[in-house]
């Protein structure tokens, strides 16, 4: 892997085509993620934001193409585990799949070796495990140190699991959706936590149908319907009632207060729902 001095861009992917089982998701995608660079990726379900953080997890892999070129800091060959180590990620996938017996401690501490669990052969300097326990701290999450991962809130799940992507100071964030199932008190710490992290100058990457998830430091949004990008580009100009009753296929009405946007029902009958926008990208 290269150095951390690397300053290209985090992610390049071009061209690529990936398939889960006998369905194409992605034909011919293309996208790149600057550091610094915040966006969210919005979508319905079904629109491939899944099999996008598959594929940067090394999970899925795009059809063999000679136009095909996926590079993680710079390099297009890489270590799956070190990658994983570089980019923080959180996604439902790995709450799910997390093990219920594992203390809050050891999930933090699990974020060394990007591993479900800690195990025997892991070894952890001192260094690392007053880390994990600051880390613990920051995330308001001191009390879970030896409760165990099945016995937590959905929200407490998620602060551990963002202090695991985070304890190893990777240059990226991705997350999955981060607030859902979560009530307003837990969104809105959350939410929080993210941002704190972002001023710190990690680069988020946010995957996710929650309109209302995206904060206000993210310029960037790129809207996937059915394996395209629809628009690409500022923020301002991509989230409007026409882009997005387009996007989910109903007519909805925009709110916008403090940097933040959220979503009502809108009517039937407007006409920019009727006639899509341009393509930006």
């Amino acid at each position: 892997m290269p150095s951390p001095s690397y300053e290209g861009p985090i992610l390049e992917i071009e061209k690529a085509t990936v398939y889960r089982g006998d369905t194409c998701v992605f034909e011919d995608l293309s996208f790149t993620l600057q550091e610094g660079g915040h966006t969210a990726i919005l979508g319905p379900n079904g629109s491939g934001k899944s099999t996008l953080l598959k594929l940067l997890a090394g999970e899925v892999h795009p059809v063999p193409n000679d136009a095909t070129r996926i590079r993680l800091f710079g390099e297009e060959r890489w270590n799956v585990w070190d990658v994983r180590k570089r980019l923080g990620m959180v996604s439902h996938d790995l709450q799910h799949q997390y093990m219920d017996q594992v203390t809050g401690l050891k999930v933090i501490l699990s974020g060394f070796y990007a591993s479900i669990g800690i195990y025997g052969h892991q070894d952890f300097s001192y260094a690392q495990l007053a880390r994990a326990d600051d880390m613990l701290q920051e995330m308001g999450a001191g009390s879970l140190k030896d409760r165990r991962f099945g016995e937590m809130s959905t929200g407490e799940q998620r602060r551990c699991l963002l202090g695991r992507a985070l304890v190893h100071e990777p240059t990226a964030l991705v997350l999955d959706e981060p607030t859902s199932g979560l009530d307003l008190t837990a969104t809105f710490h959350y939410l929080d936590l993210v941002r704190a992290y972002i001023r710190k100058g990690k680069t988020l990457l946010l995957v996710t149908h929650h309109i209302h998830e995206i904060p206000p430091d993210v310029k960037r949004v790129v809207l996937l319907k059915q394996g395209k990008v629809l628009q690409d580009g500022e923020k301002r100009s991509v989230l409007t009632e026409a882009n997005l009753s387009l996007l989910f296929d109903c007519p909805v009405a925009l709110v916008h207060a403090n940097g933040w946007y959220q979503v009502l029902q809108g009517t039937a009958h407007r006409t920019d729902f009727v006639h899509p926008p341009p393509n930006t990208t």
